[in-house]
């Protein structure tokens, strides 16, 4: 057969096995095995050199482990993995390893046969805030949401949170072509560099542009970015982080979904970015074009990183689900039946902890505000400008508690039943110290103390700690609840 007719068969029955895939992601055991992503883009031709989640299997016959948990009681190790083959995490493995205790998450797994894994990323350029100017490690209990229905936990980065690694197998060097996606939380986010996932340094050194190739979200006006306030989908080069071919402004759409399909593209002299609703619909396109002046030949090196900059940058946030590298160039087509499968698997906030309110200050105008996102016990509450994070976002339960995280409780701290006791956060437990009362006058009580959630000394400005006080009606103890 002639190279052109080849060439041309092969393409057709790529195209034939994408569209099958994407007839086949309507969820259910019905699922055919080239319905997962990985199995999606090699039947496009540009197969997954490295897949991670900690939500559920990239591939329809993957059935190892997707992440390992530490416990902090005892510094042992778990593995958690998939219900059964091609299916959602065993949350139930965590949760019942770490029951009353803390745990972080050490590795998250390459799914492609590649031992792309992710651990604790080690000191670069800037240095992270664990031992040995390492970053740290994310709470393992932090992300809860629904997958198919069935529990399962994210990763949630916070400034100083950072997984890498620097000695990969099969990852796009130089100017080769590549596609990432990520899945991440499109609530979760803050304007700093840099919440990145993809292809990144070997050294942790920012020594040169075009030496990475990550997906970005937040909302970073440092160098690119879009239209409106953000967040946007953009990708962080080295030296830039870009929303279009131009330095600094392009004009691409705010990004305002719960969960976030976040994809960008490259091969030589040509990039994209697209995007799009994680539970529904298909992508958009929101640049697609060649690449930034002093970025055509790429240099990429090959490393893969999650929640850093490509020189260790600390101080983005966000929450990943899932994402992969590709080895070549993802057609349209292709990530169009990528996304079909995304919003097939069924992606939802957790029980519990969906959603939520603010719980805004009468006198203030600012919200009750867990500081720095902080997922720690004994962090006190505090006010903050209002936001769209989920360290703002409370539900009151059924119990009385005031729940932030899903997992975590607004209490008073030490049982205290005096004026003064610092309101903090800690692990939900049923007991009175974390019960309130949200009264009709505005007020919020402690049910075991009677005593009033106050803004301490009547203050107004961010970083005002939340304590408890004898109720007098002031307008530093109103508070409102707001969706």
């Amino acid at each position: 057969m002639p190279l052109a007719s080849l060439r041309r068969a092969l393409a057709a029955g790529a195209s034939a096995l994408i569209a099958t895939a994407a007839c086949l992601t309507g969820g259910g055991a019905a699922q055919a095995a080239a319905s997962l992503p990985c199995d999606i883009y090699a039947a496009g031709g540009t197969p997954c050199v490295a897949a991670h989640s900690t939500t559920r299997a990239l591939y329809a016959t993957y059935n190892g482990p997707l992440y390992q948990v530490r416990r902090s009681s005892d510094n042992t190790t778990r593995d958690v993995g998939v219900l059964s083959a091609g299916g959602v995490a065993n949350a139930a493995t965590q949760d019942a390893f770490c029951s009353g205790t803390n745990c972080v998450i050490t590795i998250i797994y390459d799914q492609s046969g590649r031992n792309n894994r992710l651990t604790q990323a080690p000191p670069g350029y800037w240095k992270g805030p664990a031992a040995g100017g390492w970053d740290n490690l994310a709470d393992a209990k932090a992300a809860p949401i629904t997958i198919a229905g069935q529990k399962a936990y994210g990763v949630r980065v916070e400034p100083g949170t950072g997984y890498r690694n620097n000695n990969t197998n099969g990852v796009a060097t130089g100017d080769q072509p590549e596609g990432i996606y990520a899945v991440v939380d499109g609530t979760h986010y803050n304007q700093w560099c840099c919440f990145d996932y993809g292809n990144a340094q070997t050294d942790g050194q920012a020594d040169a542009p075009a030496i990475m190739e990550t997906v970005y979200f937040g909302a970073d006006k440092q160098w690119g970015y879009g239209a409106g306030a953000g967040p946007w989908i953009m990708a962080d080069l080295e030296w830039g982080l870009f929303s279009g071919v131009n330095a600094g402004y392009n004009n691409i759409a705010s990004i305002n979904h719960r969960f976030v399909t976040a994809i960008v593209k490259g091969e030589p002299n040509h990039w994209a970015i697209r995007g799009g609703d994680a539970q529904s619909g298909g992508l958009t396109t929101y640049f697609d074009g060649r690449r930034p002046n002093g970025y055509n030949p790429m240099k990429k090196e090959g490393a893969i990183l999650l929640g850093i900059g490509g020189d260790n940058s600390v101080s983005g946030r966000g929450t990943f689900f899932e994402g992969v590298l590709t080895s070549g160039y993802p057609s349209a087509d292709t990530e169009n039946a990528v996304q079909a499968s995304i919003t097939a698997a069924g992606y939802g906030s957790s029980t519990g902890g969906g959603g939520g309110q603010q719980i805004v200050g009468g006198q203030s105008g600012r919200c009750v505000d867990v500081p720095n996102s902080s997922t720690t016990n004994g962090t006190q509450a505090q006010l903050w400008d209002c936001g769209s994070g989920t360290n703002q976002r409370f539900t009151y339960t059924s119990g009385k508690q005031l729940q932030v995280y899903g997992n975590k409780c607004l209490d008073a701290s030490n049982h205290g039943t005096a004026n003064g006791t610092q309101v903090i956060i800690w692990d939900c437990n049923g007991q009175t110290n974390q019960q309130w009362n949200v009264n009709a006058n505005g007020s919020i009580t402690g049910v075991q103390s009677g005593l009033c959630l106050d803004a301490n000394a009547a203050g107004t400005a961010n970083g005002t700690k939340l304590i408890l006080w004898s109720c007098n009606g002031g307008a530093n103890q109103s508070w409102s609840l707001r969706s």
